[in-house]
Order: structure tokens, then C-alpha cells, then sequence
């Protein structure tokens, strides 16, 4: 699933390319495409200019000229193109927008193979749509309190990698950036949020914000064809990562097999050596 730097990646090349036109034309191709808390129909957003593409954790929006917001998130699969002539064309297009500035004519499609992403039209309230009114603010928000979310971990008690996808307290980490987060701070993923120390919690979160940059800079992780940025270029962290995907290889630090357990039924990986369960407070 596309985590904060793949959406983040998204929406730099959608803010680039699209910001200013109009939405001439929606075509809906699939059931499922449409949430089902929209207020209408995604080709009400016809007629409106594209004025900004905001980002939450793991959730975008098309902000427009007009009081309702485009919100899109992309599932696990998800995909926002352009189309062009030189290039293989979509095989999963679920919703497709023809939009223009001037003379200029471009199709945006929303591609989805395993169709789990979702578009929907809503309205704003302080600033955030409907959808995301309960997710946390992400690491990259101006509005990021991180002395707050550190005291909101510590008040819980539950598995550090847990915390970390839970998308309430901070939003954007998933699966992938969890497990380079904790390698990185030497924090085993089934430590207590309730036995770490502040300090520690901060080395965690800091550890987050640090690996996500690095790979906001490199276009995010690419397994396989599910993630492409809007220009059909898949995004090249896969080759920095340290954990995450590893198991049975040599960690990087001190070359103990990295390992692999459940958390939450979710696979997690972690270096049994560097990331013991005991934390130093």
C-alpha cells in the first residue's frame, strides 16, 4: 500500500501537471471507484479548476474553485496518470478526467487493479475533508506538534510498531517506513510504548520523519508495477531499505539475519541483535 512518500510523490507531479486546469469531463468506469459517503457523483466536479493538490498522511485532494474538494485515496493499487501517446496505456482506469487550460488538453486516470482506492467528493471543515477529519496530522504538516504525539504514545500501552500505524496519533506511516523507522532507532517493534522514555519515543518519531524524507527524495518504494508516480516512473527506496522486505539477509549494521515476526498481523522485520526488546530509558 502507498505510504506517505508515495503520496507525497504523487502529489508534487499532480501539483505540477494539473494545478490550473479545468475539469472538463468525469467518467466513472467502475463501481467501486466512488465512495460511498460522496455527496455526489465524481463528475459533479466538472466545471471546476483544479486550484491545488493537498496531502494528509496517506490521503489527497484535489482542492477546486468551488466550495467541495475532490479527496482520493489510493487503496493499494492506486494510480493517478497522464496519459500520453509514447507511453503503455492504462489497464485498469476507473475514473478518467479530461481537463484544459487553454489550448492545452490532457486525460488524467485514476488506475486501480486491485480497486481498493476510492475518489469522493466532500466538503471542507477547518481546512480538511470529511474523510480525514479523524486521521492524525502527518510528520511534514505545519501543524505538527511533536512534543504532543510523543506524549501520546507514552500514554498508551501497546507495541511500539502498533503506535506507528495507527493513523490517528500521527498519520502517513505504514508497514514499510515502521519497520526502517524502529531498525533505525534500535527499537524492537514489540516494545510497550508504555515502557519507553520520552527520549526514546522522540528517536523513534525522528527516526520516521528521517527515513520518509529520504525517500520522498527518491520517489518513494516501488515493489512491483502498483506504485508509479504520475508519469509512469516507479520510485527507487527499495534499494535503501535496511529491514523492511530483508528477511534472512545481513543486516547493514551488524550483519546479524534480519528477522521476521507477526505484530498485529502485519510482518514485521527487525534486526535481533541491534533491536532488543529491553529499551534503555
Amino acid at each position: 500500500m502507498p505510504e506517505l512518500p508515495e503520496v507525497e510523490t504523487v502529489r508534487r507531479g499532480l501539483s505540477h501537471l494539473v494545478c490550473g486546469y479545468r475539469i472538463n469531463e468525469v467518467q466513472e468506469l467502475h463501481a467501486r471507484v466512488r465512495k460511498n459517503s460522496s455527496l455526489s457523483p465524481i463528475s459533479a466536479a466538472a466545471g471546476a479548476r483544479i486550484t491545488g493538490v493537498n496531502r494528509r498522511g496517506k490521503f489527497l485532494w484535489f482542492e477546486l474553485d468551488r466550495p467541495e474538494v475532490l479527496v482520493a485515496h489510493l487503496g493499494m493499487s492506486g494510480q493517478f496518470l497522464i496519459a500520453h501517446k509514447d507511453r503503455p496505456v492504462a489497464r485498469h482506469v476507473r475514473a478518467l478526467f479530461k481537463i484544459s487550460k487553454g489550448s492545452r488538453k490532457k486525460e488524467l486516470v485514476f488506475n486501480d487493479q486491485r480497486t481498493f482506492g476510492w475518489l469522493s467528493v466532500e466538503e471542507l471543515a477547518d481546512g480538511t475533508p470529511t474523510s480525514v477529519a479523524h486521521i492524525g496530522l502527518d510528520p511534514f504538516d505545519p501543524g505538527f506538534d511533536r512534543a504532543m504525539t510523543i506524549g501520546k504514545y507514552a500514554k498508551r500501552n501497546v507495541k511500539i510498531k502498533t503506535a506507528l500505524l495507527s493513523q490517528g496519533i500521527m498519520s502517513g506511516v505504514g508497514n514499510i517506513y515502521a519497520d526502517e523507522a524502529l531498525w533505525r532507532a534500535k527499537v524492537h517493534p514489540e516494545v510497550l510504548t508504555s515502557g519507553m522514555s520520552l527520549k526514546k519515543i522522540e528517536i523513534v518519531i525522528n527516526s520516521a520523519i528521517e527515513v520518509m524524507s529520504e525517500a520522498i527524495l527518491q520517489g518513494g518504494t516501488s515493489f512491483d508495477d502498483l506504485y508509479i508516480n504520475v508519469n509512469g516512473e516507479s520510485g527507487f527506496f527499495e534499494q535503501s531499505l535496511a529491514a523492511y522486505g530483508q528477511s534472512g539477509r545481513p543486516c547493514p549494521r551488524c550483519g546479524t539475519p534480519i528477522k521476521r515476526i507477526i505484530v498485529g498481523q502485519r510482518s514485521s522485520h527487525f534486526c535481533p541483535r541491534c533491536q532488543r526488546k529491553r529499551v534503555k530509558r
